[in-house]
């Protein structure tokens, strides 16, 4: 089987690639897959048609006609479409994206995953891994997150583990936002174990990937 991976963004891909073999099992063996990093997530265009430049690489600004051309495309098995939720409703927000599957023809077997409220989110789901990673990460900031609320996740997790917190992480700017969650990716992942994390969108994630493969005769 092949698959194609669609992330709003690199640290979420080096995240993914990590994480994805203990998914999947080995790159090869016997699936395959490729990931793609966008540049920001955007919005599904009205109408459903793109008009945005490709060379920007937005990712819902581009989901209709990417999911149409992997519906014409036999070599490619599945796509799995993976976005923060941000300050969405998660259900009315998975609605408007399964719409934009709907309508394409041939439609290519699409699966949405969603991170509630952001992908941080699943190194809080892992905490033993977290600390880990940073054993001095402040456990009074640490234990005031709710598993998968929308509350400031990365925001949260700066304040835990960064010097200065958030505050100086947003004071800095671009583009030190995006080298502090590449850094995230890079150290604790690959400490993380899907088998004991706790988020629910992590595990819906996990879970539907592994059933996906199943499914394979």
């Amino acid at each position: 089987m092949h698959i194609e991976i669609l992330v709003e963004d690199s640290s979420g891909e080096k995240l993914l690639q990590v994480l994805l073999p203990q998914f999947l099992g080995p790159q090869g063996a016997p699936h395959t897959w490729r990931l793609h990093a966008y540049k920001g997530i955007g919005r599904i265009p009205p109408g459903l048609v793109t008009k945005a430049d490709p060379a920007k690489r937005i990712l819902l600004d581009q989901l209709p006609k990417l999911l149409r051309g992997y519906g014409k495309n036999p070599g490619i098995d599945a796509v799995v479409v993976v976005l923060d939720t941000d300050k969405r409703d998660c259900v009315a927000f998975l609605a408007e994206l399964k719409a934009v599957a709907d309508v394409c023809n041939p439609a290519p077997d699409t699966l949405f995953r969603l991170a509630i409220e952001e992908m941080e989110a699943w190194y809080f789901g892992d905490q033993d891994a977290l600390l880990a990673a940073y054993p001095r990460a402040k456990r009074d900031v640490l234990v005031k997150y709710i598993q998968d609320s929308t509350c400031g996740t990365w925001e949260l997790l700066a304040d835990a583990v960064y010097a200065g917190g958030s505050a100086a992480i947003k004071k800095a700017g671009w583009p030190l936002p995006g080298q502090v969650k590449h850094e995230w990716a890079k150290k604790i992942g690959p400490l993380m174990d899907p088998g004991r994390n706790i988020s629910p969108s992590f595990i819906k994630l996990r879970d539907r990937l592994r059933r996906l493969v199943a499914e394979v005769k």
